[in-house]
């Protein structure tokens, strides 16, 4: 008989500081006191509206600031940003932290999400701005370096959405999980990959989730 395998044993930590220190993160100290200050806002947020799950220690500093510390390897200095999706407000509100020269906008069409993410960027003094809407009507009057995602939707959802809006963006760049190969698969039947280019930028090991990868969206060069 299999025996059934061991539950991945998550530590309990008493400060940020001390999951980060785990986890072997490059965050400078004035950086970390930010994202606790974040981290705090987001948790107390989080008792009145569904914004993470997330709301452990080692959860943020492994889910949270893992992928977006990951991320922020791939972006272009300077370059502007809008996350689609934001929710909480990862990866964008942490990005906007740990690179300051980059140009940071957070969009979401839930309006209680959206108001959330404006008390956030304003207790935290960021230079963010929030858009109240869908990614598709922020491109219509903005233009855009990358767009970042993190669980939004599925390769062939964000990519149909996206598709009419290629001229006022760059880049699409996504964390996904193990699942992405077969998102991918999923986008070619359908077709919504056709003049398209997929490149994994990069994989990295999460103890809680395991693999996950950045995965980097352009037009295909003619």
């Amino acid at each position: 008989m299999n025996e059934t395998p061991n539950p991945i044993e998550v530590p309990e930590f008493e400060s940020l500081a001390a999951a980060v220190e785990w986890l072997g993160l490059d965050i400078s100290e004035d950086q970390l006191a930010q994202l606790d200050a974040y981290r705090q806002l987001l948790w107390d947020w989080n008792e009145k509206i569904n914004l993470t799950r997330h709301t452990t220690f080692a959860k943020f500093a492994a889910r949270d600031l893992l992928d977006t510390v990951e991320l922020a390897k791939h972006l272009e200095q300077g370059e502007r940003v809008l996350d689609v999706g934001s929710g909480g407000g990862v990866p964008g509100i942490p990005l906007a932290i740990l690179r300051p020269d980059l140009t940071v906008s957070l969009c979401d069409s839930v309006g209680k999400k959206s108001r959330v993410l404006e008390d956030l960027v304003a207790n935290l003094a960021l230079p963010i701005t929030v858009y109240p809407a869908r990614a598709e009507e922020v491109l219509e009057v903005t233009t855009q370096g990358a767009l970042v995602a993190r669980g939004v939707a599925s390769l062939k959802k964000m990519l149909t959405w996206l598709a009419p809006h290629w001229d006022a963006f760059d880049r699409l760049v996504l964390i996904k999980g193990k699942a992405w190969v077969e998102e991918r698969g999923e986008a070619r039947h359908y077709g919504v990959m056709k003049g398209l280019q997929l490149r994994r930028l990069a994989s990295y090991e999460s103890p809680l989730l395991g693999e996950s990868v950045i995965l980097s969206i352009t037009p295909a060069e003619n």
